[in-house]
């Protein structure tokens, strides 16, 4: 065996490692969350009593439990999915025929990559559609039919053949061009490419999945534009999608800049919380512009992209991690393609440092939020009210938290409303 193929074969071992080290944590994880909740289950949490029956929390359970299975399942078939994909000699197979039929140039090899792409994302369909129509379906959330989501995913795959090839296009193009320093300048064409979609996507992207029309009710609509006028937050319209076409689940959120940014409420929320508790979930998302999360999260995202580019740059100069996988060096698109898969694997052991970053953001939020009301109870009634109609998990394991949630649990928001003695804003 050569030093480079010694190289190659020990790289292949230890990143086939890094991909079973990564399934062995989230299989502990969700074992730790399922043992955590068991423990909890027959007890209704304090915080909860007055909106979640016995019977409504031990359903709650119930759904958190099947989820895990679920869970359990579904990283496992990814898993072995992934090593077939990385070990089995079919990406340089496909890569080799693709070339001898359609060239090297930027455009053929974008679309290598965009066909490679959806056909590893087909693979998941059948567990996304159990996901949907049986798990979610169970517990009365699903309201989609199979035809809307068959057409939910044809749209999503047309978007990412008009919006995506290019990119890819250019990217790989911006290699030819820039040579070494291509890294820096692919990741200048991403942050372009984001930018444009952020105002394209209330415009013309969300109208493709979802219907948008004018809050109708006058006192609500009153309510929350005096809201946004006094925490100077400046919104073109308020408006209502119909979230409950896909699932009884509910959001709220705001997109666009300046004078063209839009509020936007899910009809189910509406429908779940009081004119008050609206507006107190409002404040809470006006507090994160007014804080100034959303461009620090986006710059940190922005780092975090340069950072990958770069690591792509010093990835494809080596040739074992090439050999690795039985493809030839001498290309970016393979090391493309390799980071894709891969990052997962190395980001999954960021995600506590991420999480607890966005928890920090959403406590921030929340005091925003009882500042700007002058008093605790209308957030809080709204989060119990989500947490109820969502069958929210509300013990879950610390360590699975700290993994998997971007949010402080209701438990941990419920204390640090305790703490907090509203003030005037």
């Amino acid at each position: 065996m050569t030093a480079t193929g010694g190289s190659a074969y020990w790289a292949a071992v230890i990143i086939g490692g890094l991909v079973l080290a990564k399934l062995g944590m989230q299989l502990v994880l969700e074992w730790l969350n399922r043992k955590n909740v068991t423990a909890h289950a027959k007890t209704v949490p304090e915080a909860v009593k007055d909106v979640m029956d016995q019977a409504t929390y031990e359903k709650s359970v119930r759904y958190t439990l099947d989820q895990s299975r679920f869970h359990q399942v579904a990283l496992s078939y990814r898993v072995v999915v992934l090593m077939v994909i990385l070990f089995s000699g079919v990406l340089p197979w496909s890569h080799d025929l693709c070339k001898a039929a359609w060239g090297e140039s930027p455009w053929a090899m974008a679309m290598y990559l965009f066909i490679v792409g959806a056909a590893i994302s087909s693979l998941s369909l059948p567990l996304d559609w159990f996901e949907q129509f049986q798990l979610e379906a169970r517990y009365g959330f699903n309201t989609m039919t199979g035809r809307l989501w068959w057409i939910d995913r044809l749209k999503g795959l047309a978007l990412a053949l008009v919006l995506g090839l290019p990119l890819l296009a250019l990217v790989l193009q911006l290699v030819e061009w820039t040579g070494l320093r291509w890294w820096f300048w692919a990741w200048a064409a991403l942050m372009g490419f984001q930018m444009v979609i952020t105002v394209l996507a209330p415009v013309v992207i969300l109208p493709l999945f979802n219907k948008f029309s004018p809050l109708q009710d006058e006192n609500l609509r009153t309510r929350l534009t005096e809201l946004a006028e006094r925490t100077r937050f400046q919104a073109r319209s308020i408006q209502v999608m119909d979230g409950s076409r896909r699932s009884r689940h509910s959001n709220a959120f705001f997109t666009g800049f300046g004078r063209f940014r839009k509020i936007v409420l899910f009809d189910t929320l509406i429908e779940q919380l009081s004119p008050v508790e609206l507006e107190a979930v409002l404040a809470h998302e006006i507090g994160h512009f007014r804080k100034k999360h959303i461009p620090k999260l986006l710059a940190l995202s922005a780092l975090a992209s340069l950072a990958g580019f770069f690591t792509i740059s010093l990835l494809a100069q080596q040739e074992w991690f090439y050999r690795a996988f039985g493809f030839d060096s001498g290309s970016i698109v393979p090391a493309l393609l390799l980071f894709a898969l891969l990052s997962g694997v190395v980001t999954f052991w960021f995600s506590p440092l991420a999480n607890w970053w966005s928890r920090r953001y959403e406590f921030q939020a929340d005091a925003f939020a009882s500042q700007v009301m002058n008093e605790t109870d209308s957030l809080a009634g709204a989060l119990r009210k989500l947490a109820e109609k969502n069958l929210s998990n509300l013990t879950p394991h610390p360590a699975y938290s700290c993994f998997y949630y971007s949010h402080p649990t209701l438990l941990e928001r419920e204390a640090a409303f305790k703490k907090r003695a509203p003030t005037a804003p």
